[in-house]
């Protein structure tokens, strides 16, 4: 059976491999694992998993995320943003629902709300 152009996209992971530099805006329309290092705005329709070597500076909007790296920069998560005992993030949060393990560093303000605002990656 084919899959729908919706399954593709929603099974579909893009990835920044480690010693991997990116510099300028990235729009992914689907999830994204970066264990390499973005500058830049990065905006994410689906998950983006940030690895323990990976690093973001700049501005991130995505549906939901789990941090496991760093951070600086604010992000806008739509759903659920997990922050990992490894992440260091400085910057601004702002999300729906917030999952901190022991360890996690956040130096920045924290808002929760039933609706986060987050524009869409360009197709």
């Amino acid at each position: 059976m084919a899959k729908s152009n919706n399954n593709i996209v929603s099974d579909s992971l893009n990835k920044i491999v480690a010693n991997t530099q990116i510099v300028g805006d990235v729009d992914s329309q689907t999830n994204i694992r970066v264990d390499g290092k973005i500058k830049g705005t990065l905006r994410v329709k689906g998950k983006l998993v940030l690895g323990e070597k990976g690093t973001i500076e700049g501005e991130i909007q995505c549906e939901s995320a789990e941090i496991e790296g760093t951070i600086t920069g604010n992000i806008a998560v739509t759903g659920l943003l997990s922050l990992k005992s490894t992440s260091r993030i400085i910057g601004d949060l702002t999300t729906q629902k917030l999952s901190m393990e022991t360890g996690a560093l956040h130096n920045g303000l924290t808002s929760m709300s039933t609706s986060v605002s987050v524009s869409t990656p360009k197709q």
